[in-house]
């Protein structure tokens, strides 16, 4: 079976709001997967984040 996966944007990018989230949805059964982060020309700073969390299905067994 695929493996279910979670996609959570962040409008606000701070250390404090990515952990927040890496917490909340690792607490919840989810696997942090990959986070891209979205520029402005005009900055340094991301204007914003995409954080990708992974969950397999019950029951699904991994390849070695």
């Amino acid at each position: 079976m695929a493996p279910e996966y979670k996609v959570v944007e962040l409008s606000m990018v701070t250390g404090e709001d990515i952990e927040n989230a890496l917490n909340e949805w690792s607490a919840k059964g989810w696997t942090f997967d990959t986070i891209q982060f979205a520029m402005r020309e005009s900055s340094k700073r991301p204007a914003m984040a995409f954080i990708t969390f992974v969950k397999k299905e019950e029951g699904d067994v991994s390849e070695s």
